[in-house]
């Protein structure tokens, strides 16, 4: 009986000590989850203000800037195409040529002609393409259009010398 004693005196000993060391430990560091856009936070981030922006320059008649918000917009689709090539089992590049090649190729050549007319309805046509698409892959509730006001009050559209 005495050794059953001190075998549950021991065995409640360790249990204590365990329990305490485990309370005293820092919990172990997590390893980082890296965090992969959605195509949902690509288009939002990456493709939406600079679409705004190519549209705000060309209205304003800034075609260097209309220049630069084309080059930015044609980079973005260049990375979200590596990022994720395929979307809702589409190939997310054949898309972007399909809806967006020829809108942009005139909305370049109507910066290249610094023609204001010919910029508005390139850039009608782009935006078009932006919800021919968004239709086309079951989100016609994704309208984009074109910008009636600056979304970036910090930002000259304007032309300057």
């Amino acid at each position: 009986m005495k050794k059953q004693i001190v075998l549950v005196g021991l065995t409640a000993a360790v249990f204590v000590a365990v329990a305490q060391a485990q309370q005293a430990a820092p919990p172990a560091p997590q390893t980082p989850v890296p965090y992969v856009l959605t195509m949902g936070d690509m288009m939002n981030t990456l493709v939406q203000p600079r679409h705004a922006k190519l549209g705000l320059a060309g209205h304003a008649g800034n075609w260097r800037l209309a220049a630069y918000a084309l080059a930015e917009i044609r980079e973005a689709f260049a990375g979200i195409v590596k990022a994720q090539p395929k979307f809702h089992g589409y190939p997310v590049a054949d898309l972007a040529d399909a809806a967006l090649k020829q809108p942009l190729a005139a909305v370049d050549d109507a910066i290249k002609a610094e023609d204001p007319k010919k910029f508005a309805a390139a850039y009608a046509r782009l935006t078009q393409g932006c919800n021919a698409c968004h239709a086309s892959l079951d989100h016609p509730f994704v309208v984009i259009k074109v910008p009636d006001a600056s979304a970036f009050p910090n930002q000259e559209f304007n032309a300057r010398p």
